[in-house]
């Protein structure tokens, strides 16, 4: 999958067949696979759009995405609840929110801040600075992760086997901090 909003901006044709039709591909090759219990795939916090909602919950509504990133991630989703719902292919969401650390993606607001920084170049903020981002240490992600694949939840009769879960810290942080911070 592509990750980030402003490739999507770009290249949005490349972009859909990557997320959508990757995604799909993924489906597929699980539902005719043998020995399969459960796929374990990455969504974004993203899909939360303009909801105002701190901190986001699970049971939001994710109708209105305001990128095509975030509508490619609640594409994902939605194909995901649907192949669990006709084949029963269970699987878990994992809504990502901002993961940082080494080898992170290069196009990352702190990585461009960093290097900004410390070339003595002025940062390009947006908004002017007020909003704030939720930031997820990798390590934390991995352990999320392996927590997920080594004892997956167990799904209520009658309910689909599909279920997606944010992995964030829930305390976000406002973006002149984290630029004080750097």
């Amino acid at each position: 999958a592509q990750a980030g909003v402003r490739y999507s901006i770009d290249h949005p044709f490349a972009y859909a067949h990557s997320n959508l039709m990757g995604h799909l591909s993924v489906l597929e090759a699980c539902r005719n696979a043998d020995n399969l219990s459960h796929l374990v795939y990455a969504s974004s916090s993203s899909v939360y759009g303009g909801n105002r909602s701190v901190p986001f919950s699970e049971d939001d509504k994710v109708d209105h995405p305001v990128s095509l990133y975030a509508a490619t991630k609640r594409g994902g989703e939605l194909m995901s609840s649907t192949y669990a719902h006709l084949y029963g292919l269970q699987q878990i969401g994992l809504r990502f929110f901002t993961v940082y650390g080494p080898w992170g993606r290069p196009d990352m607001a702190y990585w461009l801040f960093t290097d900004a920084i410390l070339k003595g170049e002025p940062i390009k903020v947006f908004n002017h600075g007020d909003m704030s981002r939720d930031f997820t240490f990798i390590d934390d992600v991995v352990r999320s992760i392996e927590a997920i694949v080594e004892t997956p939840p167990a799904f209520s009769l009658g309910e689909g086997p599909h279920k997606v879960y944010n992995i964030g810290n829930q305390k976000p942080d406002p973006l002149l901090d984290t630029i004080a911070a750097l």
